[in-house]
Parts: structure tokens; sequence; C-alpha cells
């Protein structure tokens, strides 16, 4: 992981020109909390002004959930390794995912088991100052400009279908049984799974693009993850306090605790 240092005068609030050198601020933080074993994997790869960031959670309950989530973050970086010279974000981004899933499926084949490892994915690929990305299942990223969400992904699952019909507020997401249950990941079955990519957005200054795991976002409100991720602090600062707090708010029972950040410079 490598850290950039911010700039600390005022904003501009205008896109970073491209081809100009950039020092992106990135952060990365994983904690067990009350697991026996840490199930999730999370990557940062800067190169020439360009990020690939990527979170997968392995799906508790199926052996190799570990195996799983470290297959697709290696896949995805090897496709960005082999690509990145001549990239279409949204190819890309679908491509990668595939290959990665198809990947996972193949480690049946390894294990020998009855049960198929399964993995969630996030993927932001940061590049000419704009950011675009991926995922599958309930890993989310959050793009937050100015203290808001201005966009985050939609979790596959049952509950967030409800929620967004009107049928469940946060707080009763959080606390609903069947919250840990999605319904799309890689792994599993050889069908492809449902693959949701963004539209492309521009960076401003102080924007920042955060991918985690359930057992980091579901203690918190989209708006209390925005506030904290929004200050002026080191990011991997903010990061860790968190991270630490998703844990303590969640104990006995915290899941894995895992995610990244990149904060655009000014």
């Amino acid at each position: 992981m490598q850290n950039g240092k911010l700039n600390t005068q005022p904003a501009d609030r205008q896109p970073v020109r491209q081809g100009l050198t950039v020092k992106i601020e990135t952060a990365q933080v994983s904690r067990l909390g009350n697991r026996v074993e840490n199930q999730d994997r999370a990557r940062i790869i800067l190169q020439d002004g360009r990020a690939l960031l990527l979170v997968a959670d392995g799906m508790g309950g199926h052996v190799g959930g570990d195996i799983a989530a470290e297959t697709a973050v290696e896949a995805l970086a090897q496709a960005y390794q082999e690509q990145a010279s001549q990239l279409d974000p949204a190819e890309f981004l679908r491509s990668s995912i595939i290959a990665a899933h198809r990947a996972v499926v193949d480690l049946r084949n390894e294990l020998e088991s009855e049960l198929r490892p399964r993995t969630t994915i996030t993927a932001a690929l940061i590049t000419a100052g704009m950011v675009r990305w991926a995922h599958v299942g309930d890993s989310r990223v959050y793009f937050i400009r100015d203290r808001e969400v201005i966009e985050r992904t939609r979790d596959h699952s049952a509950v967030e279908i409800l929620a967004q019909q009107g049928l469940l507020d946060d707080n009763e997401l959080a606390m609903h049984p069947l919250r840990n249950f999605v319904d799309q990941c890689l792994g599993g079955d050889p069908e492809l799974p449902t693959i949701d990519i963004s539209d492309p957005h521009p960076l401003l200054a102080g924007d920042v693009v955060l991918l985690c795991t359930d057992g980091f976002w579901s203690p918190f409100t989209d708006t209390q993850l925005a506030r904290a991720m929004g200050e002026q602090l080191e990011l991997q600062a903010s990061l860790e306090a968190l991270a630490l707090e998703a844990e303590l708010r969640a104990t006995p029972v915290s899941d894995n605790v895992t995610a990244v950040a990149l904060r655009w410079p000014g």
C-alpha cells in the first residue's frame, strides 16, 4: 500500500487534468472481528496516476471462503497488470470480474468439497481523473463528496430490494435476520452472476472512494460514514478509527472488518 500526501491548501474543486502527475492518498485496513479467521481480502494498485481498488469478502459458511476472496482479488489484479496500458474501464471491469468468477468456480476441483467457495467482489478503477466501479454481492462502494454520499452500490440481497421499495429503513435493514444473505456472488454455480457497473464519474479535489465489506459498513448509516470519511484527517487514521468502531459496535458477533479508500488530491 502506498500513501501520498495531500496539499493542505483549499481545493479549487476542479478535476485534475489528464496527464498531470498527482499524488493519490490511499488507505487500507482489515480487522478480524470476533471471527476465527479473516476471509476478507483487499488490494490497492497505484500506477502512473491510475489506481485499482479491490475488496472481496469470502462468504462465511462455505469451505474456502478465504481462498475464494484471494483468488478473485488476484485475478483482477493480474488482469489489470496485463491491460493497464490500454484499458477500457467498463470492459475491463466486466471481463476481469467474469474471469475472477470462473477462477473461483474452478476452485471446487482443487478443494474436492461439496461446498463450493464463494465471495463478493467490489472493484473501483480510477483513470484519467475519472472513477468507475463494479460489484457483485453486498460489499459496497461509496462515492463521497463534501461529506455526503453522492452514490453507492446497491447490495445484491433480498433485504436491499425491500429497502429500495421503502419497506425497510436503514435501522430495520441493519437488524433484519436475512441481512447477511446475498443472492449474487462469485463462485458456486458456473452461471455468470449479475455484475453492476457504474457510469463514469469525474473526480474533484477531496472526493473519497470507499470500498468495504459488510462488516465495515453495517454498523453505520450512510450519513455517518460520509461525515467520518469527509473529515480533513489523514485517510489512514480515519479508516482505522471507523474499522475499530465498527468492530466494537458489533461485538460479540463482529464480522471481519475490511476497507480500502482513496482521496483525490487538490
